[in-house]
Parts: C-alpha cells; sequence; structure tokens
C-alpha cells in the first residue's frame, strides 16, 4: 500500500474510532452545485436525486434546465453557475476544461473551501494550447492552478455519460470510478457521492496520480469494474 493510501485508511479508522465520519460524508442528504449541466451533470443530477440529495443545476443558458428539473421534482432546481456555487455544499464541475480558469476567478468567493469533484477534460481539439499544457502537467495539477482555494477532487472523468445512464446501480461487479485528491475528508465525500449514484470508487491517490486515469489514458473506453481497475492500475 502507497504510503498516500495508507494515511487515507488510517484516517478512516480513527474517524469510526471518534464515532464519525466528517458531516459531510455521514449527512443524510447533500446539497450539490453542479455548473455545468451536459451530458454528465444531467445524469449525475438525475442520479443523485434518486439518492435523496438535493441538487441545483446551471449551464450558461439556465432556463433549457428547467424542463429537467420539472422532471426531477422538488429536490432539483435550476440557477445560475454563481448561484449553485453557493448553494452546493458539494460543487460537480463539469464544464468544456477551457472554462475552468475563468471560473475559478469568477467564483473564487463561492467555491472557498468547498469540496469540488472535476469532471474535465483537457482536450486540445477542443480546448486549444491550454489543454495540452494540462494534459503534460496532468490534470489533477493542471485544475488546482486554476480552481485555488477549493478541496478538489478528480471525480467522474473517466465515464461517458452513456455509461452514467446505463450502468448505474447494475447488478453484480459496479463499474469503477477513479478518485484523486490532497483532502482526505473532501476524498471521503466523493466517494460516498460516488456510490450514491450506483457505482464503486476507487482511491487512486494524491492529485498527481489523476494523471493515471485522465482521458487520454484509456481508462474510461475500458469501463473496468473496481477490482479490474486495481489490478490496471496496480493498486
Amino acid at each position: 500500500m502507497s504510503p498516500f493510501l495508507h494515511r487515507f485508511a488510517t484516517a478512516l479508522g480513527l474517524l469510526v474510532l471518534l464515532g464519525g465520519a466528517p458531516a459531510l460524508a455521514h449527512a443524510d442528504a447533500l446539497r450539490i452545485g453542479i455548473i455545468g449541466t451536459g451530458n454528465i451533470g444531467g445524469a449525475l443530477a438525475r442520479l443523485w436525486v434518486e439518492a435523496g440529495h438535493e441538487v441545483m443545476m446551471s449551464s450558461r443558458h439556465p432556463e433549457r434546465l428547467q424542463p429537467l428539473a420539472l422532471e426531477l421534482g422538488e429536490r432539483a432546481r435550476v440557477g445560475t453557475p454563481r448561484e449553485a456555487a453557493e448553494f452546493g455544499q458539494v460543487i460537480l464541475l463539469a464544464v468544456p476544461y477551457a472554462a475552468t480558469p475563468q471560473i475559478g476567478r469568477d467564483l473564487a468567493g463561492e467555491l472557498a473551501g468547498k469540496v469540488l469533484l472535476d469532471a474535465g477534460n483537457p482536450r486540445p481539439e477542443r480546448d486549444g494550447p491550454m489543454a495540452e499544457e494540462a494534459r503534460e502537467l496532468g490534470a489533477g495539477l493542471a485544475s488546482q492552478r486554476f480552481l485555488p482555494g477549493v478541496r478538489l477532487v478528480r471525480a467522474f472523468n473517466a465515464i461517458s455519460a452513456h455509461n452514467l445512464r446505463s450502468q448505474a446501480h447494475r447488478s453484480g461487479e459496479k463499474l469503477a470510478i477513479p478518485l484523486a485528491g490532497d483532502d482526505e475528508a473532501a476524498l471521503e465525500v466523493a466517494a460516498r457521492l460516488v456510490t450514491d449514484a450506483g457505482f464503486d470508487p476507487v482511491i487512486v491517490g494524491p492529485l498527481a496520480t489523476a494523471k493515471r486515469f485522465d482521458f487520454a489514458s484509456g481508462i474510461s473506453a475500458r469501463m473496468p469494474t473496481a477490482r479490474e481497475l486495481r489490478e490496471i492500475l496496480g493498486l
């Protein structure tokens, strides 16, 4: 076991001994602000509402999300990205990667100190030169630079929207969602939300290790279970 994973397991053990994990990880329901409600954000909004969480969906055209909010019921609402950042105890960021730096600048105050699940993938053909630099560094470390002050976890970037919709809560071994982050409590919150969405969380390591499951790694195309992913990555 790596030193990081050993520290993570030790921290969880101490939390159990002390009588509970962080409040966000075990609260009955969380408020989740979704910034960028396209295919990934929309699929997760549905899964998290079904799990009992409250979501605020946002995009550049929030009025277009109103039909989905009405379909999902009273636990779903629509707002601007700023309103979603204010609303959420946890934030899902699922925007084209080139928008990440601007979001970090515009919403720095609203996002400060919050757990942020970063599902964006730098794709040079869409996002330009900044994506090439992010790929070289690794999206985990690149996003950390763009989003200072948040408790960042790379999550849901290595699965397609189709599989989010079709494979959630499947019988037998579930599909794996790899996670990476430097904040152990934030990783626990992310792991809970992965489980609530109907998948198996796999903690890969700190943010630097997120490069191992970046878009170019091919992990999403392989659709591994948690057991298979641990074998692929040697965890």
